[in-house]
């Protein structure tokens, strides 16, 4: 297992300088070899460059780590339902692969390299089909009509929409979206409550740069409107059998989990302590404050502590939020979950390293460029 492991990390160094032509040239392989999936794929294909490869990459990469590695790839196989994606596809993708890999690593390509990375790619197309198959009398993805949608601040909005049929996932986990605004580009968001009787579900979005699906969620998005849907996916859940004390930290729109995590132990909490640290960059920007203080003051175990960036007029807490975590600690006896932007979450994760709380009791979940 490990010098297969250790085969395909060394031969992704003779390609990962020329990841972006790799990619290009993988893309143009397999759509020649099979020119139907190009319709699979958004039209705008810059956006959606790096994310096949860079999953294909990333599984290829925890072969080593079996348990994590088959769930992620039977979930991920799940989710490529809502592409229609087909075992002859799988194929069509491998030799792709192959064909792009051996281009572009030139004269040190060996045998060696080539069956490990055949294997790895037989065992995740496996996987993959094995979690479609499980799935195969669901349907890959729900409509959703939007229910409202309202702008909470300069780049953030909160809509709400109703699936048509009951929707299953636990608090924490996350969804993938798709809009008319942007056919075929899946982005996933958290939603911002636990399983509701109604089927609505609320969704937190900041419109990211030049984000796609992000910038329609938010800026053209409107009642009336439908929405797909995709499976849950992701591993940030309460774990019902702790009695530890909790902390969430949240940057921005990743309180949106969090929240879903509160709805949920507001039904069963008594004795677990819960306090919310709720990081912006300025008060604008903690956009969904009143609603979580006026949760607070519902539920005496929770407590709320927001924080300001780049706000000199805010007169609560300044600072990052993996600063003003450290403050107010100690927390190595608690269960800690993080949700934000990457680089909140990597500055957070190092801030609780710091404070020595165990890797183990930390869960996190870090969103990009939507």
């Amino acid at each position: 297992m490990h010098s297969m492991s250790r085969l395909l990390k060394e031969s992704w160094t003779l390609v990962e300088e020329r990841q972006d032509k790799l990619a290009s040239y993988f893309y143009a392989r397999m759509f020649l070899s099979n020119p139907q999936l190009r319709e699979l794929f958004p039209v705008q294909m810059d956006v959606q460059r790096a994310r096949l490869l860079g999953a294909i990459v990333t599984a290829v990469q925890t072969v080593d780590d079996p348990e994590r590695f088959g769930e992620y790839l039977r979930s991920l196989g799940r989710d490529h339902r809502k592409f229609h994606a087909e075992p002859e596809h799988y194929d069509t993708v491998g030799f792709a692969l192959m064909d792009a890999l051996r281009t572009f690593a030139g004269e040190q390509w060996s045998v060696e390299y080539d069956q490990a990375w055949r294997d790895a790619y037989g065992r995740i197309a496996q996987a993959m089909m094995q979690g479609a198959e499980a799935d195969a009398n669901t349907p890959p993805y729900l409509h959703a009509e939007v229910i409202s949608h309202e702008r909470r601040s300069r780049d953030i909005a909160v809509f709400t929409c109703k699936t048509l049929q009951p929707i299953q996932y636990e608090p924490g986990q996350y969804l993938s979206v798709e809009t008319r605004y942007q056919p075929r580009l899946w982005r996933m968001y958290s939603p911002a409550n636990a399983v509701r009787m109604d089927n609505t579900i609320d969704f937190h979005v900041r419109a990211i740069g030049a984000g796609w699906v992000s910038s329609a969620l938010v800026r053209k998005l409107q009642p009336g409107d439908m929405v797909r849907l995709a499976a849950p996916m992701g591993s940030m859940m309460l774990d019902r059998k702790s009695s530890r004390d909790i902390v969430f930290v949240a940057g921005g729109t990743g309180l949106a989990p969090i929240k879903a995590m509160i709805e949920e132990l507001a039904k069963f909490n008594r004795n677990r302590w819960v306090h919310v640290f709720f990081g912006a960059k300025d008060r604008d920007d903690l956009y969904d404050l009143e609603t979580l203080n006026e949760i607070a003051s519902r539920f005496p175990w929770l407590s709320v502590v927001p924080a300001c960036s780049e706000d000199p007029t805010w007169d609560g807490e300044q600072g990052n939020i993996s600063d003003v975590i450290v403050r107010h600690g100690p927390w190595d006896n608690h269960d800690v979950f993080v949700s934000g932007s990457p680089s909140m979450v990597k500055a957070t994760m190092r801030s609780l390293a710091e404070m020595r709380v165990p890797s183990i009791r930390i869960k996190y979940d870090a969103f990009g460029d939507m």
